[in-house]
């Protein structure tokens, strides 16, 4: 459960993140912001971890094999796993990240300070509405971005052997 103070933010910021001026600004300031909390925590906070449960993917480049990083909102799956969606704030273009993951299912996330080992599997087409629902309920009307951008965002479910999971909601 999360804590009742975090779920009204998220009911009162989720409107805004669906902004145009936001998407506009979102994919420049984000990643700056990001990195600024990252070298002042040693890691340890991601921006958008303030609101929602955030993780940091590395993977390897589907072309290059170089590693990558990128800060991601996760939702816990309900079964010790973690769905993310390469929403890209609404951009036509599929987020690199989601290449990476294809390629390269096997990776690393860092959630609260902490590494662990995963292994990215997409969603089946079967199951992307309830994993949307899933995303929604903690940031409604997440999945405007998909209507917006006019592509079929990917999903991903990342899973760890790690006990306990580091995808359990935190209150």
């Amino acid at each position: 459960m999360t804590h009742p103070l975090r779920r009204a933010l998220r009911r009162l910021l989720a409107p805004v993140s669906r902004t145009r001026a936001f998407r506009r600004v979102g994919p420049r300031v984000m990643p700056i912001a990001e990195r600024i909390a990252t070298r002042l925590t040693g890691g340890r906070l991601v921006v958008s971890g303030i609101l929602v449960p955030s993780l940091v993917l590395h993977t390897r480049g589907a072309k290059t094999g170089k590693p990558r990083r990128s800060e991601l909102m996760f939702t816990p799956d309900g079964d010790g796993g973690a769905i993310v969606a390469g929403t890209s704030f609404a951009r036509a273009q599929h987020p690199g990240w989601t290449a990476n993951l294809a390629e390269h299912p096997d990776a690393e996330v860092v959630v609260r300070g902490l590494r662990y080992p995963v292994r990215a599997t997409r969603i089946a087409a079967d199951e992307r509405d309830a994993a949307w629902a899933r995303i929604e309920a903690q940031w409604p009307g997440y999945r405007e971005y998909e209507r917006d951008s006019g592509r079929t965002v990917r999903l991903f479910r990342l899973t760890t052997d790690a006990v306990p999971s580091p995808f359990r909601e935190r209150r």
